[in-house]
């Protein structure tokens, strides 16, 4: 069978399945770009408000409750019955195409659900199984058809395995920076040196782990820094109350900003981050950064026997090498965090040696317009358009 030979005819729906807001985000200009091209693809998915205004029918919202690491048994059952529905809406619209977005243990059931039924299936976002668990590659080639990768090493990685895979770039990459509308935007935000930023994520599990590190750190900074100011990255409203009571008592020279991210990495001289994402963005700003995750203790010892990397944050990923502290696991209190913030400030060759590497790194990704290329090789595992009706002689005759 060839890529466009699949077994449903075209006007044959695609599905998108995404259930956290880095899949939101991923899935969104993706979505948007295969509707400019065909605007009449039928695109359904569990996903965020990101693919909706894209120009997916939501099927299920999905994302705001997202978990990181080993889900528990009212997550485990929750996402059996998710798979049981989105089974049945299968058998009803027998979708051509299944587009899987990161979160591959949500998943993977699903790719499974899809295989059984005769879809293609396309990962968009690469499942880390290179990072830990690298046995699930067989199960990965069974429920897989092609791989979308974010991250320059994968696709060797997963051509080398037997899995075809593309590395598409990175959609953070795809604009660049416009310094001038950020500096605008912040003329009013407070002065002060260092300026820190406190990223906390997005996940609530997350943000109850780290974020007190991260404002432990924080606070011995403005200990032994005067001048200090600093600004916490929110990615919603809601969480604004949650992370000012992780922080009573509240330091009065921090403030919360929220979805403004581009902007507070913009303002600051230094990050406090939550591993994630994120570090992508702050190392397209080029700047200086500590990355932390906090891990419980009994689920790191399993993890010791599965994972597979000795490095964990994106940037240093990605160079090969450690060029930003991460501090990942971490177990520890607050003081190794704001020692290694320490540093940064205080040794200028040390901050200019990370940006120039965080500039490396962000040039591999230079010239991908992530979205179009994932439309690209989406599109060949598309049915071909159904022929326009062409006119008979005796038709126009009649007409």
């Amino acid at each position: 069978m060839t890529e466009t030979d699949a077994p449903n005819p075209p006007g044959s729906p695609v599905l998108f399945t995404a259930f956290e807001p880095s899949g939101d985000d991923h899935a969104a200009p993706v979505i948007a770009e295969l509707k400019r091209r065909r605007p009449d693809l039928q695109i359904f998915a569990w996903g965020g408000p990101k693919m909706e205004r894209a120009g997916a029918t939501i099927v299920e919202r999905t994302g705001n409750d997202a978990v990181m690491g080993m889900p528990g048994l009212a997550k485990i059952r929750e996402h059996k019955l998710i798979n049981e529905r989105i089974a049945l809406w299968m058998d009803e619209h027998k979708p051509v195409l299944h587009v899987p977005v990161d979160s591959p243990g949500a998943n993977f059931p699903i790719c499974a659900l899809a295989k059984a039924r005769g879809c293609r299936v396309v990962h968009l976002v690469a499942p880390q199984v290179w990072a830990w668990a690298t046995w699930r590659i067989k199960k990965l080639r069974k429920r897989t058809d092609h791989v979308l990768c974010l991250l320059p090493f994968e696709e060797e990685w997963f051509r080398a395995r037997g899995v075809d895979a593309t590395f598409i770039g990175h959609p953070l990459f795809e604009e660049p920076v416009d310094e001038g509308a950020l500096d605008r935007a912040i003329a009013d935000w407070p002065g002060g040196s260092p300026r820190i930023a406190l990223m906390p994520g997005s996940r609530p599990a997350e943000m109850r782990k780290n974020f007190p590190l991260l404002i432990g750190a924080y606070r011995r900074l403005e200990r032994e820094h005067e001048g200090i100011a600093g600004v916490v990255a929110a990615t919603r409203p809601e969480v604004e109350a949650d992370l000012r009571r992780m922080g009573a008592p509240w330091p009065e020279t921090l403030r919360i900003e929220t979805g403004r991210t581009d902007q507070v990495i913009r303002w600051c001289e230094l990050a406090l981050v939550v591993s994630g994402t994120v570090t992508l963005q702050i190392a397209k700003q080029r700047r200086p950064m500590v990355i932390v995750y906090k891990f419980n203790r009994l689920i790191s010892l399993p993890l010791r026997f599965v994972v597979k990397t000795r490095l964990f944050s994106l940037p240093n990923l990605i160079a090969g090498r450690k060029i930003v502290p991460e501090l990942i696991p971490h177990f520890g209190t607050a003081e190794p965090i704001a020692d290694e913030a320490i540093t940064l400030l205080e040794d200028a060759a040390a901050a200019d040696e990370q940006r120039t590497d965080l500039a490396r790194v962000t040039d591999r990704f230079a010239g991908r317009r992530a979205s179009e290329i994932a439309a690209d090789r989406i599109e060949t595992f598309l049915p071909e358009r159904a022929p326009e009706p062409v006119e008979t002689p005796s038709e126009r005759i009649a007409s």
